[in-house]
């Protein structure tokens, strides 16, 4: 399952929308006024469904991830040389897929345009590469298993946030 992911031009906070491959919008992400990134994720019926909040004061970057308003777990970036590195803590497993979350983590590239999401084996989740020469930040994220696309789309923005706030 394809997700591209498109951040919207002329927006006063963190906004984007993400498509499947046939161009259906699939999710909406809204930012909010806080303290660090705040990021609001709703289905296509307008329904909050996820939360990325950014946990301040930390020496390194941490990203809350909340699904329909419960904690579930948290990314945070490592300290490392030259190629980026983010693990993830879930704090519950997905009864409904039967799969626990902990152990994901993140291997990028040294520009982190191109990175996996890959489980406690080793195996790919998914694979995220940014479009270049696009107007806004654009990313395709190839999820293998279509359960797994939320909370995928949850590490990507905080992936994306983090570089964002590096950058200001």
């Amino acid at each position: 399952m394809k997700l591209i992911f498109k951040q919207r031009l002329f927006s006063w906070f963190d906004s984007y929308d993400i498509y499947d491959e046939n161009g259906k919008t699939l999710y909406t992400v809204k930012g909010q006024l806080a303290w660090g990134h705040c990021l609001k994720i709703f289905d296509s019926a307008g329904n909050e469904i996820g939360t990325v909040k950014q946990r301040v004061l930390t020496f390194l970057p941490k990203f809350e991830l909340y699904l329909k308003g419960q904690y579930i777990g948290c990314i945070y970036k490592e300290l490392s040389f030259l190629k980026p590195k983010y693990n993830i803590e879930f704090s519950f497993l997905m009864p409904h897929y039967n799969i626990d979350y902990n152990g994901w983590k993140v291997q990028g590239d040294f520009f982190e345009w191109d990175y996996d999401i890959l489980n406690q084996s080793g195996i790919r989740i998914a694979k995220v590469s940014k479009e270049l020469l696009k107007l806004t930040d654009t990313y395709v994220i190839d999820v293998i298993n279509p359960g797994d696309a939320l909370c995928a789309l949850m590490l990507v923005l905080a992936i994306d946030a983090e570089k964002c706030s590096r950058n200001n």
